[in-house]
């Protein structure tokens, strides 16, 4: 990597600070391949409109729960999921529950930002109005929402590489966050690929650390809209899971990464990029799970129409299709909504049912006489 990408600022009172594009080539560019690879199949997938739309409120659940997370909010993943499906009323919240309300909200701001060369160009204002909106009616004494800090923090611990100080005064943090946005947005950075200049958006901003609390929720909100703004779907909101389930790896790569005395920031990219690869595969899995889910309900009309199914057969095989839920004989008769199908025959309809579907390979046993969808069956 050209060293004009590498730029050394002096600061009032915390020494020297780097902004460095520099990085392995031979290390990245592999990954960086398989990421650009996995992404051109993803894009090429055609989608129905309430699938895209079902994806995407999906991943952003997931990351608003994971995001949060990663900062020690005690909510579980249904608990985030009730707060962002309920209408926002005016009482008072609790502390777990405000953040979450903050981060749908910063998630549907970023959303309206469309696609663009322009919108890539990452601003104060941006960083400033995404703090706010994360950080607005919480009860940490060291933060304003959308203002700079003007006090010291550490940042990290010794089970993660060490403890390290970020810029202590404000005037440092004013100076640097001026300079990393002129940076960050200068020609030779902006031509990197667009997940290599998320990444070091990410490190460096996480460096300076600019504000008294919010700081990781903000750094991910601003990679995420540096994806979004290239034009890169569901990688945007996916990264914050990744993270979430790395969060050991997440926070050394950050240590090793600034430990390196050349300043090469290789460390962190590899992980970024291993974290868009494993999201890569987990929405490709996903989207091929909804195709073959479609697939399997034409088979299904097949079977029955062809005669080699009944119609409770196939009625059967739908229920299954829809709750992904594994049965028994004894579900199929006491629990709903099976029981609704067999309240009239009786057990041994249901048994044969049961046999008639695994002879044709559309159920497979599992354990303690239970069965599931055989997903594969089409294959």
């Amino acid at each position: 990597m050209d060293n004009n990408c590498v730029k050394k600022i002096m600061t009032f009172k915390s020494g020297q600070f780097i902004f460095s594009a520099k990085y392995n080539v031979s290390e990245v560019s592999n990954l960086l391949s398989n990421a650009r690879v996995l992404y051109s199949v993803i894009e090429g997938v055609p989608l129905l409109p309430q699938w895209s739309t079902y994806l995407e409120e999906e991943l952003i659940r997931r990351s608003i729960f994971s995001t949060a997370a990663i900062e020690g909010n005690p909510l579980k993943e249904e608990e985030v999921g009730r707060i962002i499906n309920q209408p926002e009323d005016k009482e008072k919240n609790n502390e777990a529950k405000q953040v979450i309300i903050n981060l749908k909200k910063v998630y549907a701001f970023i959303k309206t930002i469309e696609p663009s060369k322009d919108a890539a160009i990452l601003t104060e204002d941006f960083i400033k109005k995404s703090h706010r909106i994360i950080t607005t009616g919480l009860n940490h004494k060291n933060d304003l929402p959308g203002k700079y800090r003007n006090h010291l923090v550490k940042v990290g611990d010794n089970e993660h590489g060490g403890v390290c100080m970020p810029p202590k005064c404000l005037a440092d943090v004013e100076n640097l966050m001026s300079e990393f946005i002129k940076w960050i947005n200068c020609k030779e950075v902006m031509e990197l690929d667009s997940f290599i200049r998320a990444a070091l958006a990410h490190y460096h901003l996480g460096l300076i650390h600019p504000f008294g609390d919010g700081n990781g929720r903000t750094v991910r909100i601003v990679e995420a809209m540096i994806l979004r703004s290239s034009g890169i779907k569901y990688v945007p909101t996916m990264l914050s899971n990744y993270y979430y389930r790395n969060v050991d790896d997440y926070y050394f790569a950050f240590s090793n990464t600034q430990k390196n005395k050349n300043h090469d920031v290789t460390v962190f990219l590899k992980f970024m990029l291993e974290g868009v690869i494993a999201s890569l595969n987990e929405i490709k899995n996903s989207i091929y799970l909804r195709v073959r889910l479609l697939l399997l309900r034409d088979y299904y009309a097949f079977l029955k129409d062809t005669g080699l199914i009944s119609q409770r057969q196939h009625d059967l095989l739908s229920l299954l299709l829809e709750l992904r839920k594994t049965i028994s004989l004894k579900d199929l008769l006491n629990t709903s909504p099976y029981n609704a199908l067999y309240r009239k025959v009786g057990e041994r309809s249901a048994r044969r049912d049961i046999n008639n579907l695994l002879k044709y390979n559309l159920l497979q046993p599992v354990k303690n006489n239970e069965y599931e969808l055989n997903t594969k069956v089409i294959d």
